[in-house]
């Protein structure tokens, strides 16, 4: 996911998408500690587009 499209969302719907990447994440950790993780590097990426939603909310809220 890319700056410019979380950019274009509203705060709600960067606020779902916020809570469906921790979804994500807490399914990839468990499936770490099982053994069953496939590409660890998903990992990384999901924390990476949660960051940038964080930083763009905030940026969105200075605004307000």
């Amino acid at each position: 996911m890319n700056p410019g499209e979380i950019r274009n969302m509203t705060r709600e719907e960067i606020e779902q998408t916020v809570s469906s990447l921790k979804e994500k994440l807490f399914g990839l950790r468990a499936e770490l500690v099982s053994g069953r993780l496939e590409r660890p590097q998903r990992i990384k990426l999901i924390r990476r587009d949660l960051a940038r939603c964080y930083t763009i909310l905030k940026e969105k809220t200075g605004e307000e």
